[in-house]
């Protein structure tokens, strides 16, 4: 494990991600991790990655319970096997969730724009009901109504509720090889201009899907049987996001999140077209990734 806290003043970041050059696509992971411009863990491989997650997620919620102090997390699923390891650990150590509130990123919907049943494979509140909450012994268990998932009948409720209960925390966030953060996905519509403001205010919204998420998701978990995919799905918006107190960052993806790493660890301005760069300008952001994830990008056919 590798931990990275300063960035070296005077590495030639470039102003935008399509400036990244060939040495910066190919800068070996060590030169990568000392000139990150946010604070970063480098985890030997996913199954670490996973467990120390799991591990400080369950510090903080314990630290919090012996201060008296609710826990308000942000919470994604991608990445989301640390969630059982989770589990397990506040069961063995007797880590109560009583008084956490979890605000849950985002949801799929079908094609008409209605949540997917829980029990559909690619539900999100089903898994997490499966293998987060159901596997807390009942003591340990939040109240259902702390369990907040965005509202297609009603989004602006999440944000409220957010606020109601002084704000996240805590964001846990995975960004997507194009840089979405949650269902936030960067704006390719030729037919109307969203800037960076209106896109950075952003709030609970449905959205539909992009065809390369659709494609990226039938290409890792069903085989490229596209049918397969939600085409709509409803999410947080930037702006909570981004006004969670703390937002740390992972992802699990290895060759497929290389690219945008680099992108996140080396680059200096947001853009709309890849908005993980708007979390450059959060105060407080730490990223974690596996060892896979932060490798050079293979800029040819190899031999």
């Amino acid at each position: 494990m590798t931990n990275v806290s300063e960035r070296h003043i005077g590495y030639p970041y470039p102003d935008k991600s399509s400036d990244l050059t060939d040495e910066q696509l190919s800068m070996p992971a060590e030169d990568l991790a000392a000139i990150a411009r946010h604070p970063l863990t480098v985890y030997a491989d996913t199954t670490e990655l996973y467990h120390r997650l799991a591990r400080e997620m369950a510090d903080e919620l314990r630290a919090n319970n012996m201060r008296g102090e609710p826990t308000r997390w942000i919470l994604p699923v991608g990445p989301k096997a640390q969630y059982p390891i989770l589990a397990r650990i506040c069961n063995q150590e007797r880590i109560s969730w009583t008084e956490v509130f979890a605000f849950h990123m985002d949801e799929f919907l079908d094609w008409q724009g209605r949540p997917v049943d829980p029990s559909h494979p690619f539900s999100f509140r089903g898994y997490c009901d499966r293998n987060l909450y159901q596997l807390l012994n009942p003591d340990l268990r939040p109240h259902p109504d702390n369990i907040i998932y965005p509202d297609v009948f009603d989004p602006d409720a999440y944000g409220a509720r957010l606020r109601q209960v002084g704000g996240a925390d805590t964001c846990f966030a995975g960004f997507g090889y194009r840089g979405h953060l949650a269902f936030n996905e960067p704006p390719t519509t030729r037919w109307h201009h969203y800037g960076l403001e209106e896109f950075a205010a952003s709030t609970t919204r449905i959205v539909p899907l992009l065809d390369d998420t659709i494609m990226a998701h039938s290409h890792r978990v069903t085989g490229g049987y596209t049918q397969a995919i939600p085409r709509m799905a409803i999410t947080l918006g930037m702006s909570e996001i981004l006004s969670a107190r703390r937002l740390h960052l992972i992802t699990d993806g290895g060759a497929w999140k290389r690219y945008i790493v680099r992108v996140l660890l080396l680059t200096t301005e947001p853009e709309v077209q890849l908005p993980v760069t708007l979390a450059h300008r959060h105060p407080n952001v730490h990223v974690s990734l596996d060892a896979d994830s932060i490798a050079p990008c293979a800029l040819g056919l190899g031999s």
